[in-house]
Parts: C-alpha cells; structure tokens; sequence
C-alpha cells in the first residue's frame, strides 16, 4: 500500500494558482489526485510558468476570496471534495498595513476568506471523511513589524486552524495546518531580489537556504494522507529552523 497515492481523490486548492498552492497542486496531481485551483485571473492561461504558476493538467477556477459573495456564488462544479487546501494569501508592505483600508484588506484575504471557504466546502468535506489543511505563516509565531494585518491574521489562522479541527473532528473531517517560513515566490520577492537582504535573510536560517513550494507540498501531502492519521489540529512549521 503506498500512503501517498491519491489516485481517485479530487483535491480543491484556493490560492493554487501560484506559489506554495501551486507547489502543492503538481505534487497532488503527480500521485495520481484530480487537482482543482482557483486564483484571481480570469482564465489559467493569463498565469506563466515565469511568474511560478504551472497549470498543466489542474483544473482552473476564478475566485475573489476578499469578496465574501463571490466565496458564496463560487461552484467548482466538483462532485467531491477529498482534500481542500487553502492557500490563499496576501501582504502590503510601505506601511500599507498601517491603513485600516489596507489592514481590512488584508485580513479579508487571510482570515476572512478561511472560514468563508472552509464553511463553504464543509458538506462536501464530511461526506467524504476529507482533510481541510490551513496554510498560515512563521509570522504567526513572532513579531512582523512593518505588517501588523498579516501576523495578526496569520495568527488567527493558526487559532482557527485548532477549534475547527476540534468542532469538526466529530464530522470525519481532519484539520491540520502549515506555518511556511521564508519560501521563494512572487510575494517574497521584496526580500529575494534584494542581494543584501536576502543575504541577511539566508543567515538566520540553519538550513542556509529558502524554502520552495515543494518543501511545503511535501507537509501536505503527510497531513492530507493516512500517514498522519492521528494528527489533529496542529500546525506544522516547515521554516528550515528559522524561528528556532
């Protein structure tokens, strides 16, 4: 028996269109599961492999998740729903965050949108015993001081990631979570493509390197399978050690 072939199960990921979530979605696909994404353009042929996003073979789906209607309206058209991941995210630097427009804006996308789209796919999710994971942040765990809506929110993923696994469980549904640390995609690219900050940021990391989006595909993969079978609510940190 091989724990990590998904062959036959359709596994739905909001924010798979690039970065982590689309790590994640080639993973899923490459052992045999039926991959649906969703983003924020309006077809998969608006995404470049250039930009971190390969579609290849993923079904593709339009979604606003800062709209809590377009959550509401959203039909994937999906007959079953094994495994959903929400990846979605989103972060304003320059202080941007500082702005109540630009902290509700945030915490829309990466708290709001969770529940929203969890709920949404609850029914679906029982009936087939699935797994809901949450991806949050390292910024969960310390201070962001130039992005308060972002580590409040990604501390708040992480809470709701605890009481819906508790309020669930007793559905056959398993919630886990994942905490990235510093991944190399289009959103960090403020500090990647900074020679000097991104030196910075490599030394306090013991692993000496960033993370990829298959780093943290490999974290979904254990928690979406029978290999973690027992694993109920946690949030696993996939950082290299840099918050150690």
């Amino acid at each position: 028996m091989n724990e990590l072939d998904f062959s036959g199960q359709q596994v739905l990921i909001v924010g798979g269109s690039s970065g982590i979530g689309n790590g994640m979605a080639q993973a899923f696909r490459a052992r045999g599961a039926r991959v649906h994404v969703c983003g924020t353009r309006a077809k998969a042929s608006d995404y470049t492999v250039d930009e971190g996003s390969d579609l290849d073979g993923l079904g593709y789906s339009q979604l606003d998740v800062s709209s809590a209607a377009a959550i509401e309206a959203f039909d994937p058209k999906l007959d079953r729903v094994d495994v959903l991941i929400l990846a979605q995210g989103a972060v304003i630097y320059r202080r941007g965050e500082f702005e109540m427009d630009g902290f509700r804006k945030v915490m829309e996308v990466n708290l709001m949108s969770l529940m929203g789209c969890a709920t949404k796919f609850h029914a679906q999710l029982k009936a087939s015993n699935g797994r809901l994971i949450i991806v949050s942040s390292t910024a969960a765990y310390h201070a962001t001081k130039g992005n308060p809506s972002y580590n409040a929110s990604k501390t708040g993923a992480v809470g709701l990631t605890r009481t819906l696994a508790q309020a669930w469980s007793e559905d056959g549904i398993r919630v886990n979570g994942i905490a990235p640390g510093l991944v190399d995609t289009k959103m960090t690219k403020v500090t990647t493509a900074d020679p000097k900050r991104l030196e910075g940021a490599i030394a306090r990391i013991p692993l000496q390197r960033l993370g990829t989006p298959a780093d943290m595909a490999g974290a979904a993969l254990f928690l979406a399978s029978p290999l973690s079978a027992y694993v109920c609510g946690h949030t696993l940190v996939v950082d290299g050690g840099l918050i150690l």
